[in-house]
């Protein structure tokens, strides 16, 4: 079966450093918390708010060891009025025998805000 999971941090700068260790500790988080192999993911989509320009988020996987194979893609999330500003979203489509609730979602920064239903604490 493949599953999605789904993951959301927020920076503080439109920087390329903040953009990729954000994105980098979070998909690191997503890793762990589902205990998940490189070869067993079959894409990550990535999506960051317009204000989001100074690097690819993507870019953090490849920092990842292991992870160089694994297809990314990044792109825009839509400009929605008085949505979460400098978020990083990303999807992560897996290959897993675990049922859709037992899947943990990452949320962190001020991204908890957008599914304060996943979060755990």
């Amino acid at each position: 079966m493949i599953r999605g999971i789904r993951g959301a941090t927020t920076v503080t700068e439109n920087t390329e450093k903040e953009i990729t260790s954000s994105t980098k500790n979070l998909v690191e988080m997503m890793i762990q918390s589902n205990n998940v192999k490189p070869e067993d993911v079959s894409h990550i989509f990535f999506s960051a708010t317009t204000d989001l320009n100074a690097s690819f988020p993507a870019k953090a996987v490849r920092e990842i060891n292991g992870w160089t194979y694994v297809p990314v893609m990044c792109m825009q999330e839509i400009d929605v009025p008085n949505s979460l500003n400098l978020c990083i979203r990303i999807m992560m489509a897996i290959n897993t025998d675990k049922n859709q609730e037992e899947i943990e979602h990452v949320f962190q920064n001020e991204a908890v805000k957008l599914r304060p239903d996943l979060t755990k604490e």
